[in-house]
């Protein structure tokens, strides 16, 4: 589906993606794993338009989508989350799941004189939406709770609920498990799996849990120093030899090795 041709996103003399090339296949939940500051955010900024690349392309089912705005993608069926939550804190979580789709009819003022059952049936059938989004996550004793009430764990089910207020194609989630407790990352992470089996969402995921990564993800890509070091499974990755000194370090790989020397 996502296709990353030779991309580089430099700040200055700082380059943040020095030539990354990648494919996240439909259908897919992929892993995107690597140490801090190998460009994993960055990669997924510039995919999903918050940044400008400094060269290279990105395609979307053959579609050149390379440079377009993060709007523009959301039409499209693009969307990204965030490690940190960015939520409507004074609505409440229901509210904010109906403030996604685009385009709704109350957003006129003319639809708002006079064309108010068109706005009212809209809003009745973007309730029972929200509603249904929540139920699927499990968090429906939440609709009425205001969203910056609620936990880091919570916040990001919030963000993942959003995704499903609109047809999204493929969804690139920022470390989802980042201040989030584990009987709720294994929530995240269930519902992730449900709607990419049930619902064909693709996936990339970035995240430093191994465990989580290796439960959900296949493929997984290893970046470092803005490149892309291995892909593979995730068993295959944690025995790379490479990904071990870049990613885990050295000592974990000492550690490694004494433990299969014992």
């Amino acid at each position: 589906m996502i296709r990353v041709e030779n991309l580089h996103k430099h700040f200055g003399g700082f380059r943040a993606v020095d030539g990354a090339s990648l494919e996240i296949a439909t259908g897919s939940i992929t892993g995107l794993i690597g140490p801090n500051g190998a460009g994993k955010s960055t990669l997924f900024n510039v995919i999903a338009g918050v940044l400008k690349p400094t060269s290279g392309r990105v395609t979307m089912a053959g579609e050149d989508i390379t440079g377009l705005a993060p709007h523009e993608l959301f039409h499209k069926g693009l969307l990204r989350t965030f490690q940190i939550a960015h939520e409507f804190s004074s609505m409440t979580v229901r509210e904010n799941l109906m403030m996604v789709p685009a385009g709704q009819s109350g957003e006129t003022l003319w639809n708002a004189f006079f064309n108010r059952r068109k706005i009212r049936d809209e809003e009745q059938a973007l309730l029972r939406k929200a509603d249904e989004v929540l139920d699927f996550l499990t968090i429906s004793h939440l609709r009425d709770e205001r969203a910056g009430n609620l936990s880091g764990g919570q916040k990001k089910l919030l963000e993942l609920g959003r995704t499903m207020m609109v047809d999204a194609k493929i969804v690139f989630l920022d470390e989802v498990g980042a201040g989030v407790n584990r009987t709720l990352l294994n929530t995240i992470g269930d519902a992730i799996v449900r709607l990419n089996r049930e619902r064909g969402y693709t996936f990339c995921v970035i995240e430093h849990d191994m465990d989580f990564i290796g439960r959900l993800c296949d493929p997984v890509i290893v970046m470092a120093e803005g490149k892309v070091l291995a892909e593979g499974p995730a068993a295959h990755i944690m025995e790379n030899e490479a990904v071990i000194e870049a990613y885990l370090g050295t000592g974990l790989k000492n550690k490694v090795k004494a433990g299969g020397a014992a």
